[in-house]
Parts: C-alpha cells; sequence; structure tokens
C-alpha cells in the first residue's frame, strides 16, 4: 500500500463542512489517497485516533480520510462529493475520535446531505456574485 497526500480532496472536505459540519475541526482531519489495495468493494475509510491511543500520546482526535484511488478516481464527480460526505458523516459531533456507524451513515441520509450541500453551496456562489467577490 502506497498512501499520498490529497490536497483537492482536502479541499473538498473543508467546503463540505463548512458548509454541512462545523463540528469537524478541520485541521484536525487529512485527506489521502492510497494505492495498491485488495480489499474488494471499499471505495473510502475513515481512521480514527482513538481515546486509549489519544491518552498515551498525550494529543487530542485526529481523523484520516482515505480514498482508494483505484475506486474513487473513476467515479464521477457527483459521486466522488457523495463519498467525501460519507465518510465526514462518520466523524461524530463530540469530535472525540470515536465514529458514527452505518446506522446513521445511509444512503438515503447521504444523498439528503448531498442535496443540502449543493442547496447551501448555490446560496453562498449567489451571495459572492451579489458583493462582487
Amino acid at each position: 500500500m502506497k498512501y499520498e497526500y490529497a490536497p483537492d480532496l482536502q479541499r473538498k472536505a473543508e467546503r463540505i463542512c463548512k458548509l454541512l459540519f462545523p463540528h469537524v475541526q478541520i485541521e484536525r482531519i487529512k485527506c489521502l489517497r492510497s494505492y495498491g489495495t485488495s480489499t474488494r468493494g471499499t471505495i473510502a475509510r475513515c481512521h480514527a485516533l482513538g481515546k486509549l491511543m489519544q491518552k498515551a500520546m498525550g494529543t487530542r482526535a485526529f481523523y484520516a480520510l482515505e480514498f482508494l484511488s483505484e475506486r474513487f478516481d473513476r467515479l464521477e464527480e457527483e459521486e466522488q462529493m457523495k463519498v467525501i460526505i460519507h465518510e465526514l458523516m462518520h466523524i461524530p459531533f463530540t469530535f472525540g475520535g470515536g465514529f458514527k456507524h452505518h446506522d446513521h451513515v445511509t444512503n438515503k441520509n447521504v444523498n439528503s446531505y448531498y442535496v443540502q450541500y449543493k442547496k447551501l453551496e448555490k446560496q453562498d456562489e449567489d451571495k459572492k456574485d451579489w458583493f462582487g467577490l
């Protein structure tokens, strides 16, 4: 497995968090692409620095979002955005190193957040046009 920071995905995640998930401490998450996976069916993963490791290291929670390049990069833009939203939805409001499980992170909820994101993004763009930014 090879890992690389993904600044393009980081910017997208930051934009999504700004509009949808203000509880996410964006400076405490990093987006990475991985190459060479043998895992079947997985497109992305959310990794967390759990409570025990936080205590042992004397640090706060940290999340790494891994996007499996072989699958993720082939997706259309809309599907990529939904995958990023999906992974961000795993981060709980407490931002403590835990996860929200798939009973909350469902396709229905992801699609709902995606629609909400597109509306907020349009409003934000309209605001920029209005103020000439």
